[in-house]
């Protein structure tokens, strides 16, 4: 039970939040909607979770229409927002036993699908879930999202503001949910992320940039890729964006990432010049390009 999204687009006053979306999500696939804050990722997800009607298109989750069969998709799909938004006075059971009520089943009836999220915080089960920690929340969020078995999931940045730890947690979590038939739609703002997909969609500004498998669009970046580090990164970054053969300048971690406008790019060259401006402890090596460095250059 897949997704089907064509030619959605919607506006709010003159802000367009979407611009004419389409693309598909197979039964059973982990895809991700990869893009930065305001792309139009949360609106989305609103429109296809039946909370919102696009102005232009329309969309079919699990064979049914978000407009005509509202009623029947929200039987059928899970829904973890971004914020935050179960019930904080209530604790851990009582907000799974709340979210079973409201879709007609128990905890016991679909157990098997959350038990390995729930186990991880069923010790505290008795603690109110304004008193988690963000990883708690992320789980049981989750747990209330599954527990009247929904054919599709979708989760709206769902790592933010997590710990590296819960998040790596969070992702073999739902490669496991992957193996339970579960169609899910993941959108993450997290680069890294996005490799942990079997496809992506790398959305900006309300529009497709480029849709593939992550190895894919990783291997289609035109350009070779140098990681430049020096004494000062700052006039590191000034230096190499006045330097008048740069294709491309900006920060990656410890490095900066530097693609050249010349195919016949000499790197002795560019460290005579950065030894020019003053700099020193000039390292510059040929690394891989990522999808983050895709996304920079289907951005531009």
């Amino acid at each position: 039970m897949g997704i089907s999204i064509n030619h959605i687009s919607k506006s709010y006053k003159h802000v367009k939040a979407l611009q004419d979306i389409s693309f598909d999500v197979k039964p059973n696939e982990l895809f991700g909607l990869i893009g930065p804050d305001g792309a139009g990722k949360t609106t989305l997800f609103r429109i296809l979770t039946t909370l919102l009607i696009a102005n232009e298109g329309n969309a079919t989750i699990a064979g049914y229409d978000v407009i005509h069969d509202f009623k029947e998709i929200r039987k059928h799909v899970g829904y973890m927002p971004g914020k935050f938004s179960l019930y904080q006075d209530l604790t851990i059971e009582e907000n799974l036993k709340f979210f079973a009520t409201i879709f007609g089943t128990t905890i016991d009836e679909n157990y098997d699908l959350i038990k390995d999220i729930y186990v991880q915080i069923e010790p505290f089960k008795n603690r109110r879930a304004g008193k988690l920690s963000g990883g708690m929340k992320q789980k049981l969020a989750l747990c209330c999202a599954l527990i009247h078995k929904p054919k599709v999931l979708f989760l709206d940045e769902p790592t933010t503001g997590v710990d590296p730890v819960s998040r790596k947690e969070f992702w073999d979590m739902l490669k496991r949910l992957q193996q339970k038939n579960i169609t899910i739609l993941v959108s993450t703002p997290y680069m890294d992320e996005a490799a942990l997909c079997d496809r992506i969609a790398l959305i900006q500004d309300g529009e497709i940039l480029q849709i593939d498998t992550p190895e894919t669009i990783v291997k289609q970046y035109p350009k070779t890729i140098y990681n430049v580090n020096a004494s000062n990164m700052y006039q590191l970054i000034m230096s190499l964006k006045a330097y008048p053969h740069q294709y491309s300048v900006y920060p990656f971690g410890e490095f900066v990432h530097y693609t050249d406008t010349r195919d016949g790019f000499n790197p002795d060259e560019l460290k005579q010049y950065l030894q020019a401006q003053n700099l020193s402890n000039i390292t510059i090596e040929k690394t891989q390009a990522t999808i983050e460095d895709s996304f920079m250059e289907f951005a531009k």
